[in-house]
């Protein structure tokens, strides 16, 4: 239906069509209005939450919206100088947070309504909280440091924010391209071809294939020569070889600053606020979790070896041994052969159109509300869609705006994520102001013989991404600090990952999983051969989480920060997945995005979350049923609701009934 909010809500629509001129003086705005605020703040001469918290976090209210519209806008805009004006802009705003976070005399003012104990008893706890993380966030900022010792700590974050910006900047930039012929693809379907570009290169006809996923992971999963797979495998992870020595200086920086805070390591620095609070229960969880998955990976290196070997024998070639470029080729034959499932099987039954509206259906069941999908909508591309969120009991209760901008293209960020763009918060009138988020993804586009076609891993991550758009969209809290961001790192992945298990409900697979050309549902037959290959190599998946853990743990829980990444990456990950790089000089950490994306000393969080989602999904939804409604409003109320607000311990505990187990993962 068209948009009903476009009169009644026109101020709740953002503004994405900005110029690079509108960038500069957005920043210039900002950065104003935040200097104005601060000063009156720093010249309270009896700071009170009124007079120096609320403004505080008003400011952060206010801004919130066009700080995010203009440095969004690198990771999707087809215009290069837009994409460089919004990488400056990331910078500039980054450097005056940086500065504002140095300002002694505003964390006076903040540190005088702290240690102000009546006023402090007599706020809400929301605002209380508030009080307790700004000065919290000062102090880790340096605030209690010699003015000289702030100095060198601001410069250090300036600096670590610029690396930051052109590491992300050069994987979205350098996408990698090579060459093959239609014999050294042998395996890939007919679709995999069908508009694919091609060149001729010493007179022979050759197809153009590219290391964004949906060109990737075909080949790496079906070529059925092994040069191929190490051909590709190679120019993807030789990209951005500039960003090793980014990293490095960034580890080192890294470790520099946290010991100026008196801290020992980088990772000690940040776990502090964490739900593992410590390196060490990070290093045991993880040590612990590989023995346990050695065992599994055991009998699944066995097959995957037995498979490689008569490949081998059968070509009349010497077996080597198995390699990184083996991994996913191997592992789906396995699939294939055990389970007669395969990928190209699944997708027909999944056109990408057809599994978004069945998805946005579970959320819409589950969390109470309803989508409208928006006509004519303002949007920065013509693949992107925009859908309004209402209240489903409620017509007149409007709640959000959600994005999807689900397909590949040049200058575009390259896997998949949420960019929340607009916080929910209470506003000065008793209003609120309607959250708005973003997904990002990189799904297959249509071809000429068919729709969009996803792979059943794809509705999985479309399922997971979901899942962080409605918990930013469902977070109710009175200020926007306490939005997605603020939420614990080791436990933001859970959501999403529990909302996982939807794609292997049987129940809600015939809901919307149906044959592109036909229309027949998914056949029983099949979703059971799924399910029953559903934990298939799951010891060899795991334990690459694993080893992207370790190397996150390796670089940033040392004393000197001195690391060879790239030595560190190769040796770590052929100990812990068991692939050899064999006589390949990559540099895979390069566009290891997480390290210099926020997830520094943080990688852990997406297994350690795995024991919440599995504990929720099997204690709760498992139990009740999954499309028990009260349950979802329960789930709602108690993990999306208080978004940042509260410990996620206190969380879960009050949607489980009791303190979290990890029977249910483990």
């Amino acid at each position: 239906m068209a948009s009903r909010a476009q009169n009644l809500l026109k101020g709740a629509v953002l503004n994405f069509s900005r110029s690079p001129k509108d960038i500069r003086a957005a920043v210039s705005n900002i950065v104003g209005r935040g200097k104005e605020v601060q000063d009156k703040v720093a010249r309270q001469t009896r700071p009170t939450f009124a007079n120096a918290i609320a403004p505080l976090a008003r400011f952060e209210n206010d801004n919130g919206a066009d700080s995010s519209i203009v440095t969004f806008l690198q990771n999707v805009s087809t215009d290069k100088d837009v994409r460089d004006a919004s990488s400056e802009a990331e910078q500039q705003l980054s450097s005056f947070r940086i500065e504002s976070m140095m300002r002694e005399d505003v964390y006076k003012s903040v540190r005088a309504v702290l240690d102000n104990k009546v006023e402090m008893d007599s706020l809400e706890p929301e605002d209380r909280l508030l009080v307790q993380k700004m000065e919290e966030e000062y102090r880790r900022n340096g605030l209690a440091l010699s003015q000289g010792q702030r100095r060198e700590l601001g410069d250090i974050r300036k600096r670590l924010s610029e690396l930051s910006i052109k590491f992300s900047r050069s994987i979205n930039e350098k996408d990698g391209r090579i060459l093959f012929t239609r014999q050294e693809l042998l395996g890939l379907p007919e679709d995999y071809f069908d508009r694919r570009p091609t060149e001729i290169e010493d007179g022979v006809e050759k197809f153009v294939v590219t290391t964004k996923y949906p060109d990737l992971v075909p080949v790496m999963q079906m070529a059925k020569s092994e040069q191929t797979r190490k051909r590709l495998m190679v120019v993807s992870e030789s990209r951005c070889p500039e960003n090793i020595a980014l990293l490095e200086e960034a580890v080192k920086l890294r470790v520099q600053a946290a010991q100026l805070l008196g801290y020992k390591t980088h990772a000690e620095f940040v776990l502090e606020q964490n739900m593992a609070k410590t390196p060490q229960k990070v290093l045991d969880f993880e040590h612990d979790l590989r023995e346990k998955l050695d065992v599994l990976a055991d009998k699944e290196i066995k097959e995957i070896e037995a498979l490689k070997m008569a490949d081998k024998k059968a070509a009349g070639e010497p077996y080597a041994g198995l390699f990184s470029w083996d991994f996913r080729y191997y592992s789906n034959i396995v699939k294939e052969r055990k389970h007669n499932v395969s990928d190209e099987e699944i997708k027909q039954y999944f056109p990408m159109k057809q599994v978004t509206r069945g998805v946005l259906d579970i959320y819409q069941n589950m969390l109470g509300l309803r989508f409208n999908k928006v006509d004519d909508a303002p949007v920065w591309h013509p693949d992107v869609e925009m859908y309004e969120i209402w209240e489903a009991n409620d017509d007149n209760k409007f709640v959000g705006h959600f994005y999807l901008d689900l397909h590949p293209r040049d200058g575009k960020y390259n896997h998949a994520c949420v960019n929340p763009i607009r916080a929910g918060f209470a506003r000065s009138d008793g209003t609120r102001e309607h959250p708005v988020a973003v997904m990002l993804a990189n799904f297959p586009k249509p071809t000429s013989s068919a729709p969009a076609l996803l792979t059943h891993d794809d509705a999985l991550t479309l399922l997971h991404e979901f899942g962080h758009v409605f918990h930013h969209i469902c977070a109710e809290t009175k200020w926007s600090h306490f939005q997605l961001d603020s939420v614990q790192m080791d436990f933001i992945e859970a959501p999403s990952q529990m909302l996982e298990n939807w794609g292997w409900e049987p129940s809600v697979l015939r809901q919307f999983a149906a044959h592109y050309k036909t229309g027949e549902p998914i056949p029983e037959d099949l979703i059971r051969r799924m399910v029953a290959a559903k934990n298939e190599g799951a010891g060899l998946f795991n334990l690459r989480q694993v080893f992207f853990g370790l190397f996150d743990m390796a670089i940033h829980n040392t004393a000197d920060g001195k690391v060879d990444i790239r030595a560190l990456y190769k040796t770590l990950r052929e100990q812990t997945t068991r692939f050899s790089a064999g006589d390949t000089d990559t540099c895979g950490a390069a566009t290891f995005g997480h390290m210099m994306g926020g997830y520094d000393a943080g990688y852990y969080g997406y297994l350690w979350a795995k024991v919440y989602s599995s504990d929720m999904y099997a204690s709760r939804f498992l139990k009740d049923g999954v499309d028990n409604p009260r349950t979802g409003m329960d789930y709602r109320f108690e993990i999306l609701r208080p978004g940042g607000s509260r410990d996620a311990a206190v969380s879960l505990e009050r949607f489980l009934g009791r303190g979290p187990s990890s029977d249910a993962f483990l």
